[in-house]
């Protein structure tokens, strides 16, 4: 399982910080490329409203991975 590899708390410069913050980082990263090759190929023009659907992506795919990898 996954989810044992993933402290409960990560020590950064002598302050603990949630195991969360290591997702919600990795989220933003995979954010990040998705909003770049979404934008690149146009899709956004598909889009409403590209700052919402921005969101909403993001929330889905962080709460996706915290029910993951915390479960």
């Amino acid at each position: 399982m996954l989810h044992k590899f993933i402290p409960s708390e990560v020590a950064l410069a002598d302050a603990l910080v949630p195991g969360l913050l290591v997702v919600f980082i990795g989220c933003l990263l995979a954010l990040w490329a998705v909003d770049t090759v979404v934008g690149r190929f146009g899709l956004y023009r598909f889009v409403w409203h590209p700052p919402l659907f921005r969101l909403a992506l993001f929330v889905c795919m962080f709460g996706a991975a915290g029910l993951l990898l915390f479960p």
